[in-house]
This record gives C-alpha cells, sequence and structure tokens, in this order.
C-alpha cells in the first residue's frame, strides 16, 4: 500500500480512505464471471461492445438523463470501464506531467479477469501519483488540465475519485447481487 510510506499526515489519510474503498470494491469482485460482467439486466443497457475488429470498446461514454427519462442502466463492464479508464485513467492523463501513453480510453477489456487487471492498473497509477505530490502539492492548485478545473487542488480530485469509485463500486455491489437472484 502506498499510503503506508507517506509520511505527509493529509496525503497518509487520504490515500488510507482510497484504499479503503478499492479494498471494499474488490471484494465484491471477487468471483465475477464473464457472464455476470457483461450481464444486461434490461433490454436498453449500456455496456462493452466487441466491434468490426473484435476489440471491445465502450458503447457510450456518458449515458444522458433528464428529469422525464432515467440514466439507462449500465453492465458491471461499463462501470468497472468508467471508474478505470474514464476516471482514474482520465484523471492521470490531464492532471499529470510526464504521462505514459496510456492508449485508447474507450478500449476495455471484454472480460471479467482482464477488465479487473486493467482496473488494477489504472488504479496504481493514478494511487502513486498521488502519493507521490506531497502535502503541499496535494493541498496547491494543479495548474493542469481544463480552465475550469486547473485551479482547483489535487485533493479535490482525489476526493472526486474516491466518490467516483464508492458511488459506482456500490452500484456494481447492487448489479451483483441482482445477478445471482435473477440473472443465473
Amino acid at each position: 500500500m502506498a499510503e503506508a510510506t507517506v509520511s505527509d499526515p493529509v496525503t497518509r489519510d487520504v490515500l488510507a480512505t482510497i484504499e479503503d474503498v478499492r479494498f471494499r470494491l474488490i471484494k465484491r469482485l471477487e468471483g465475477l464471471t464473464d457472464a455476470e460482467y457483461r450481464w444486461e439486466p434490461v433490454d436498453d443497457c449500456i455496456t462493452i461492445e466487441p466491434g468490426d475488429d473484435g476489440v471491445f470498446r465502450v458503447a457510450t461514454l456518458f449515458p444522458e438523463s433528464t428529469p422525464e427519462v432515467p440514466a439507462p442502466v449500465t453492465t458491471i463492464a461499463w462501470r468497472i470501464w468508467h471508474i478505470g479508464a474514464l476516471c482514474l485513467r482520465g484523471y492521470v492523463i490531464y492532471f499529470f506531467e510526464d504521462v505514459p501513453d496510456l492508449g485508447d480510453r474507450h478500449v476495455w477489456p471484454g472480460t471479467a479477469e482482464e477488465g479487473i487487471q486493467a482496473l488494477a492498473e489504472d488504479w496504481e497509477r493514478f494511487v502513486s501519483r498521488i502519493a507521490a505530490l506531497g502535502d503541499d502539492r496535494l493541498l496547491a492548485p494543479m495548474g493542469l488540465g481544463p480552465d475550469e478545473v486547473s485551479g482547483q487542488t489535487y485533493l479535490k480530485l482525489a476526493l472526486h475519485a474516491l466518490d467516483e469509485v464508492a458511488h459506482h463500486g456500490g452500484e456494481i455491489g447492487l448489479l451483483r447481487d441482482l445477478y445471482l437472484r435473477e440473472g443465473a
């Protein structure tokens, strides 16, 4: 765990909380099957799908909703992609310097095992960058990213990531519960 080696108290506490949420999510993903990963509990689910080239890609980035039309249901595969590629990898790409080419963020593994592995890799890249900041930099404006967020702190970015993981992680848990009762 990265937070064990961090001495700055705010950074250490943020990383410890992120690790707690990660641990709960990973526990909920244990034993995830490919069928469950891509299970569509309703007809209009948004998921990841193979293209003509056989490569799986996310079908819709941001499901739209209105007061009259609720957001569509998304699969576990889509939610794992959302946490990993869209959020954690996206935060690394847009808010940290010296980022390696991490490939097409729309591409995502079609199997549960590979999807969980890709999530773990995106997680590690994000957490290692937060850990390296230290409190002074964590609490200072990022100075990177779109103009509307470049003045925000890395702490806010880390807390937003935490919110996304907790939110979608809880939904993944619910989808697993429903699958075990209805989808099997």
